[in-house]
């Protein structure tokens, strides 16, 4: 990833100003800590791969404070939990995109694990070059281990509605999290997602991101048992590098106070 000019860059003035003030943000706000940081922490916008093209994002998240006791038997905690995700795309048409994930955890130990495969379809729907409104679709699906998921095939729907201009980028996706296996409950788990970021200077926005766990579609949880974590974020993208930077802040019924974490857009050319 041309590592030496990259590295610069995140050295440089501007970024180490904008990234103090994210953490400054993130750790005034007040926890009263059940949502884990899962392998994957994005909102998703419009942005697409050209049709023919490749792509490659990693995402990195770290647990610095997580649960230390499993909610069911083989269920991974994520105190200390690092976890590296690849993930690969291609551009099917301009307007549809296809995705595979690759999610590995690494334990404080040294060990080593593999714990999903999942395949994702992007649609966004088509609009004119002056157009600020965006909207669209992702329906993804997986198998995953015990590890992660009491259920083994699982299915995510993900609607994405959002507005961007030359200062503002807001993106909402609420989420809908299926069991698919036949020993757990298949009911949809609304887990809404939301994004705000403002130009900071060329090629850098901050702002931050919400993920949220509000139990059953039909039957949310009271407002009092729901989880919610929100991170400061940094998005840059200067002379191709292309990244996402965030401090999460676990509170109410969160499980994992503070997460860490980046997501590093990969050249494959």
């Amino acid at each position: 990833m041309r590592g030496n000019k990259y590295a610069a860059m995140l050295t440089s003035a501007p970024l180490r100003k904008i990234l103090l003030s994210g953490v400054l943000a993130v750790s005034v706000m007040h926890c009263s800590c059940v949502l884990a940081a899962p392998d994957e922490i994005q909102v998703y916008t419009e942005e697409m791969d050209d049709p023919g093209q490749f792509g490659l994002e990693q995402h990195i998240n770290y647990t610095v404070h997580g649960t230390q006791t499993p909610d069911y038997p083989g269920q991974m905690t994520t105190n200390h939990i690092l976890q590296v995700t690849p993930e690969f795309s291609y551009g099917i048409t301009k307007n549809l995109e296809a995705g595979l994930y690759i999610p590995f955890a690494f334990a404080p130990g040294g060990n080593a694990f593999l714990n999903a495969l999942r395949v994702r379809l992007k649609y966004i729907a088509p609009r004119q070059s002056d157009e600020n409104m965006f909207y669209g679709m992702n329906v993804e699906v997986g198998r995953d281990t015990l590890r992660v998921s009491d259920s083994i095939s699982t299915m995510e729907i993900r609607p994405i509605i959002g507005y961007r201009d030359a200062r503002w980028l807001v993106s909402f996706n609420p989420i809908l999290n299926l069991g698919l296996a036949s020993n757990v409950s298949r009911l949809p788990q609304f887990e809404p997602a939301l994004k705000l970021t403002h130009r900071v200077e060329e090629g850098v926005r901050g702002g931050f991101e919400y993920y949220g766990t509000y139990g059953a579609l039909n039957q949310p949880l009271p407002s009092d048992q729901r989880g919610h974590t929100l991170y400061a974020v940094t998005d840059v993208d200067i002379r191709g590098f292309v990244a996402n930077f965030g401090i999460g802040r676990g509170f109410v019924n969160a499980t994992d106070p503070w997460v860490v974490k980046a997501i590093l857009e990969v050249p494959l050319e």
